[in-house]
């Protein structure tokens, strides 16, 4: 497994160095092209908090809006079902979900821009106003990453953004679709007129592994005794407590198995500048825990040979 990895890691380099060199060449030196947005207009606005502005957010690249109420959405799998093909969950590790823009009062919005849907299945197919979302079959966008150069952080996707049932491509692609469409701060327009096609796709993924490093939910819990076992449970209240210690609020905990078994786990956050690079205010979770409040919660260690240590060099 390891030999496949390299071996597609090298392909993966020789593809880039291609890439690399025709921007080099255009550029007439060694340079990787920016996928930041352009905020300068940014260091004159008022800076709020997302959710708790008094006015009406003037420029929506310089804040989240409708979406104020961002989500950094974890979760923990025992399993992929692609293990023979190589996908395996990051050891010591929760995985990322996504970043959703929730709107302010927790309700929120799906595929608000189609024309940047590369979402293979999107889910849901048909939005609330009866528009088809049309499913994708284009490039994947592990080929966007690559275009831009950004092995380091394709390679840390492939560690950390890891989906159960799906090519882990699939579910990035979904994500963006479905919820990074619907922050105004990844809005094409915020990249001005030198914008390059898929830098607002990059800039997103950036700005979930910028999120994700925020919130080391497995660190955590170990840190108080909380650790995978398939014989001792834990109690919600220790769980959730433990998590607000060191984060300042109760995050949502997500409980399958009668709301016994946790697989899930959301921060939500109110922003102050962009999504891409401000600073994320812990807020409680406006959605009740799906966990049982009384009873054992089971953290089940993931099933043999669905987990590999992602700490060293592949």
């Amino acid at each position: 497994m390891a030999c496949i990895r390299s071996a597609t890691l090298a392909i993966l380099a020789l593809f880039v160095s291609a890439t690399v060199q025709a921007t080099a060449n255009k550029l007439g030196k060694f340079s990787l092209p920016h996928t930041f947005p352009n905020i300068a207009a940014c260091v004159h606005e008022p800076l709020v908090s997302s959710c708790e502005n008094t006015t009406v957010i003037q420029n929506s690249c310089c804040s989240p809006t409708p979406g104020g109420l961002v989500l950094q959405t974890q979760f923990w799998d025992t399993y992929t079902g692609l293990e023979k093909r190589g996908q395996l969950l990051p050891k010591n590790s929760w995985t990322i979900h996504g970043l959703w823009p929730d709107n302010c009062d927790g309700s929120f919005e799906s595929y608000c821009d189609l024309s940047r849907q590369y979402d293979p299945t999107p889910s849901p197919n048909v939005l609330p106003d009866g528009t088809p979302v049309p499913a994708y079959n284009g490039s994947g966008v592990d080929t966007f990453i690559l275009k831009f150069g950004r092995l380091d952080l394709l390679d840390y996707m492939e560690k950390y953004w890891v989906s159960q049932g799906s090519p882990n491509k699939a579910f990035w692609a979904h994500e963006f679709s479905k919820h990074a469409t619907c922050t105004s701060t990844f809005d094409v327009a915020c990249y001005g007129p030198g914008y390059l096609p898929h830098q607002d796709v990059v800039d997103f993924f950036d700005a979930v592994v910028r999120a994700f490093r925020q919130f080391p939910t497995y660190d955590i819990l170990a840190s108080a005794g909380i650790v995978p076992s398939n014989t001792t449970t834990y109690q919600l209240n220790d769980i959730q407590n433990t998590l607000k210690a060191q984060t300042g609020s109760i995050p949502f905990l997500g409980c399958g198995n009668n709301g016994t078994v946790l697989q899930e786990v959301w921060y939500f956050n109110h922003i102050s500048g962009t999504e891409q690079f401000g600073r994320f205010k812990a807020m409680d979770s406006v959605t009740k825990s799906s966990c049982s409040p009384t009873a054992g919660i089971h953290y089940y260690e993931r099933t043999p040979g669905s987990e590999r240590e992602v700490r060293v060099l592949q």
